[in-house]
């Protein structure tokens, strides 16, 4: 069988962010071959400046499994997590982080601050970088060109 490509329903959110005029990042958590929880970045719909995709993912992933631990599930996100994004995700113990494009700005997995290399954190998930990364660069791109 077949493994289900989870990055591609991580970009159909991202492109629905995109529809409701937000910045164009989507999130999907994973446990073995089921999403458990899907989103897109809703900083503006909620005027909430920690409505991220990685932030609201888990937050459903959580609420539906009645835990706030992830352990086992698995992250596939468009774009390089942030500090804020990184810390949820160290806190809510995923196993694995799989992202598109890098983040050179606002980035902290591979850039800027690299929280998972910090002293201070207190867990590693793995780290998988470029999961269609060409596919989530041009939505990002488009989208910014759109608004220019």
């Amino acid at each position: 069988m077949r493994r289900p490509d989870f990055m591609a329903a991580a970009l159909k959110e991202a492109e629905a962010a995109a529809a409701r005029g937000e910045v164009p990042v989507g999130a999907v958590i994973v446990h073995g071959n089921v999403i458990v929880a899907a989103a897109g970045n809703r900083t503006r719909e909620l005027s909430d400046p920690t409505a991220h995709a990685e932030i609201l993912a888990i937050r459903e992933a959580c609420r539906n499994l009645a835990s706030e631990r992830l352990t086992g599930h698995d992250l596939y996100v468009t774009l390089e997590p942030c500090a804020m994004c990184a810390g949820a995700i160290s806190f809510a113990r995923l196993r694995r982080l799989y992202f598109g494009a890098a983040d050179e700005k606002g980035g902290a997995v591979v850039n800027g601050p690299r929280f998972f290399a910090a002293p201070t954190c207190h867990h590693v998930p793995d780290v998988y970088a470029g999961f269609a990364e060409t596919e989530a660069s041009a939505i990002l791109k488009d989208f910014f060109r759109d608004r220019r």
